[in-house]
């Protein structure tokens, strides 16, 4: 067979028809119930309601308690790397750390080593509140987790820090 536009075109066609057939499936195949990243979201959303609730009459929201949470953990860690560490942008940490400061429950001190930067600290008030707080973020986290078993919870965690840390990958960013 010699190829020529008149015979290559039917098979271009052919193929091409084949491609969007199976596009087509394999679209309607997947379900948004289906997907990952729908379900990680949808879950994400619904634990933070529920630790919300929790949250409710204590000094902090979800997402202060998380800044604050990772400070005491952390203590020293800087502000650009303690944005990485809640998985935040650094103007949404300035403005959690803000709210913080004026409820007195951080301080912020210039970096020594680099005075362009600063350290966010845990002021005592702030270390009584995450001692107050860590016991109703346990009691959420229990009330998800309530029948799960702790080889499931286990797997689950180390599931969930595999798919950050390969989206983190193909991102071409550093996970904390």
């Amino acid at each position: 067979m010699i190829l020529t536009p008149e015979t290559i075109r039917p098979i271009i066609n052919c193929y091409s028809n084949y491609i969007e057939n199976y596009m087509k499936a394999r679209a309607a195949a997947m379900k948004l119930d289906d997907s990952i990243g729908f379900l990680i979201n949808r879950t994400g959303r619904r634990v933070t309601q529920l630790l919300s609730n929790r949250l409710a009459s204590s000094e902090v929201t979800t997402e202060q308690w998380s800044v604050l949470a990772r400070l005491c953990e952390e203590e020293g860690i800087s502000q650009k790397d303690l944005a990485v560490r809640v998985s935040k942008d650094q103007t949404n940490v300035t403005r959690i750390l803000d709210q913080l400061e004026r409820k007195g429950l951080v301080v912020r001190q210039v970096n020594p080593e680099d005075r362009r930067s600063y350290l966010p600290r845990v002021t005592e008030m702030g270390r009584s509140v995450y001692e107050a707080v860590a016991p109703l973020e346990e009691e959420a986290v229990s009330l998800v987790t309530e029948d799960l078993s702790p080889s499931e919870l286990s797997a689950l965690k180390e599931l969930l820090n595999r798919i950050a840390a390969n989206a983190s990958k193909h991102l071409g960013d550093k996970l904390d």
